[in-house]
């Protein structure tokens, strides 16, 4: 027992806990969550259905976009509409900010963590290919991550100059636009202008190597638009790689390293 302890401690802390802006008082706080009846699955829905509407905290009502059941009898899940999450009882009394781990045979999963990822696979899914800047290899890639970039990132600028080993590898890259600054930016003018381009991947190349670039910035462009998708799907920094399971992995990682979280050093 003391084991698994230390082990849920030591992940614990490896983990970035949210501070709920609503949630100030309840900041870092495991509450322990109400013993509860067991619902039904209609029931369960009834429940969720009933947090939505009902949740607040000081008399204010919760921006929740959704509230899901866990698997723990009582315990469900709310995602606000900022992207942060938490999770409550039944009848909304305590809280308890963190990961929600499963004590699995083989090991201690955090499924927290996998619902994140399955978040944002999906939303990247609804990311049509017209809207990024692609860079592939001759051949099918065998792999492809999505990359939130920023022109004025150095290490952004460190990622591209690995993207020709990283299609030899088989690995395609799609860029989508995070500019660090916020839209009033001039990565934000550079990204518009990158996308805006006749030949965006010449001209996010002439980016990264701080070139100018000719296009103006004025054309019906995505960047606002993915800049707060990043926002909503927890990047904070750039580089920003997301893998096609949709594990969010910051800052600048070396081809031979991604290769193998993609699992084709196996291949």
């Amino acid at each position: 027992m003391q084991n698994i302890t230390h082990e849920v401690k030591l992940k614990m802390r490896q983990r970035r806990f949210v501070t709920l802006p609503l949630l100030t008082p309840f900041s870092m706080l495991a509450c322990l969550l109400t013993a509860s009846l067991l619902p039904s699955a209609a029931q369960a829905d009834d429940v969720a259905d009933r947090l939505v509407e009902s949740l607040s905290v000081n008399g204010q009502s919760m921006p929740v976009e959704a509230v899901t059941e866990t698997p723990m009898d009582g315990v469900y899940h709310v995602r606000l509409e900022s992207g942060e999450s938490f999770y409550t009882n039944a009848d909304g009394s305590h809280f308890l900010v963190g990961d929600l781990y499963e004590n699995a045979p083989d090991g201690l999963i955090n499924l927290t963590e996998q619902e994140q990822n399955q978040e944002r696979a999906d939303a990247l899914a609804a990311v049509p290919e017209s809207e990024r800047v692609i860079f592939r290899g001759a051949d099918e890639p065998k792999a492809t991550v999505t990359v939130f970039t920023d022109p004025s990132c150095p290490y952004c600028a460190r990622l591209h100059d690995t993207i020709p080993e990283l299609n030899e590898r088989g690995i395609a890259v799609h860029y989508l636009a995070f500019p660090r600054a916020g839209m009033g930016s001039q990565a934000a003018t550079t990204l518009q202008q990158v996308w805006c381009s006749d030949n965006r991947s010449e001209a996010m190349t002439q980016a990264k190597e701080g070139e100018a670039i000719s296009s103006a910035a004025s054309c019906d462009n995505p960047v606002a638009g993915q800049y707060d998708l990043g926002k909503a799907l927890g990047v904070q920094g750039t580089p920003a790689i997301i893998l096609p399971n949709g594990q969010l992995v910051p800052g600048f990682v070396p081809p031979e390293r991604l290769s193998a979280m993609l699992g084709l050093d196996d291949e």
